[in-house]
C-alpha cells in the first residue's frame, strides 16, 4: 500500500503590466523564488501574467517562447509551476496554462473552455473539452483556467477523471453590483467567487482546488487555496504575495468518505 502523499502547494498573486513581458517575466520569477523558500513542491501564478491580462493584445506576442521562459523559472527553483500563455494552433490563438515540472519538463498544457466577455470570445477559442488530469509526484492535478471553475462542469468533470488537486490561474476583474434598496442579500461582489464558490467547488468534488488571481488596479487579488471540507486554506488580500498550504492526499481521501458525492454520483447514475 501507498504511503500518503503530502504537497506543499503555494499560490502566488502580483502585478503585471500590458505587454511587459520582461517585466512580467521578472515578477513572475520572485514570486516563484518565494515560494519556492517557502518550501512550496508547486506553485500557482495567474492568468496571462507574462503578457499581461489584455486578450486583444496578449496573442500578439510569443507564446512559445513564454514558455521556454516559464520552463527555465521552474527548473532555476526546483519547483513545480502552473502558469499562463497563449497557445496558438494554425488560425486559432487559446488561452493555456501549462504544468511544468520542477525539471522544467512540460507535463500538461490545457486551453480555456468557458472564454469571459466580449473580448477574450472575439480575440480567443475556446477548448472544445476540459483537459485531462496528470499524474506527478504520485497525485492525480487537474488544471483549468479562470472562468472555468465557475462552472461546475469543470470541476466534476475534472473529479470524476480522477484528479485530486485543481490547480486554476485567474484574472478576476474587480466587479461591486447591488440592487438598490434590497441590502447586502441583493449585493454581488466578484470576491465571492475566491470566498465562496472556490470552495463550494472544492466541497461538492472532494478536491483541492489553488486559485492564483491577478492583483492589482482592476483586479479583486483573493488567491486562494480550498480544501474538500468547503473552507479556504489559504485567502490572500487585495496586495501581491505568496502564500503555501500543506496539503495531505489522506485528507482528501477521507472528504470522500465523509462527503460521498461522487460515489453517489455515479452508483446512482
Amino acid at each position: 500500500m501507498d504511503a500518503p502523499k503530502s504537497h506543499a502547494i503555494a499560490v502566488a498573486q502580483g502585478v503585471a503590466v500590458i505587454d511587459d513581458v520582461d517585466q512580467n517575466l521578472a515578477t513572475l520569477d520572485g514570486l516563484v523564488a518565494s515560494a519556492a523558500e517557502q518550501g512550496a513542491d508547486v506553485v500557482v501564478t495567474p492568468e496571462l501574467f507574462a503578457t499581461g491580462y489584455a486578450p486583444d493584445r496578449a496573442w500578439k506576442h510569443d507564446g512559445a517562447a513564454i514558455r521556454v521562459a516559464l520552463a527555465a523559472i521552474a527548473r532555476s527553483h526546483g519547483i513545480g509551476l502552473v502558469a499562463s500563455s497563449v497557445d496558438t494552433v494554425g488560425p486559432a490563438h487559446h488561452i493555456s496554462a501549462s504544468f511544468f515540472s520542477p525539471e522544467g519538463e512540460e507535463l500538461s498544457r490545457v486551453h480555456k473552455r468557458h472564454l469571459f466577455g466580449g473580448v477574450e470570445q472575439e480575440y480567443m477559442t475556446p477548448a472544445a473539452a476540459y483537459g485531462e488530469p496528470v499524474n506527478w509526484n504520485g497525485t492525480s492535478w487537474g488544471v483549468g483556467i479562470c472562468y472555468d471553475v465557475e462552472f461546475p462542469e469543470f470541476a466534476r468533470s475534472l473529479s470524476v477523471a480522477g484528479a485530486d488537486i485543481l490547480l486554476v490561474p485567474t484574472a478576476v476583474p474587480r466587479v461591486e453590483e447591488g440592487i438598490e434598496g434590497l441590502g447586502d442579500a441583493w449585493h454581488y461582489s466578484a470576491t465571492q467567487i475566491s470566498t465562496l464558490q472556490v470552495p463550494a467547488r472544492a466541497l461538492e468534488n472532494g478536491v483541492v482546488i489553488a486559485y492564483a488571481n491577478q492583483c492589482g488596479p482592476g483586479f479583486t487579488g483573493r488567491s486562494c487555496i480550498a480544501t474538500p471540507f468547503g473552507h479556504n486554506a489559504v485567502l490572500l488580500s487585495d496586495g501581491p504575495g505568496v502564500s503555501v498550504a500543506q496539503v495531505r492526499t489522506e485528507a482528501i481521501a477521507r472528504s470522500r468518505i465523509i462527503n460521498s458525492y461522487l460515489f453517489d454520483l455515479g452508483s446512482q447514475s
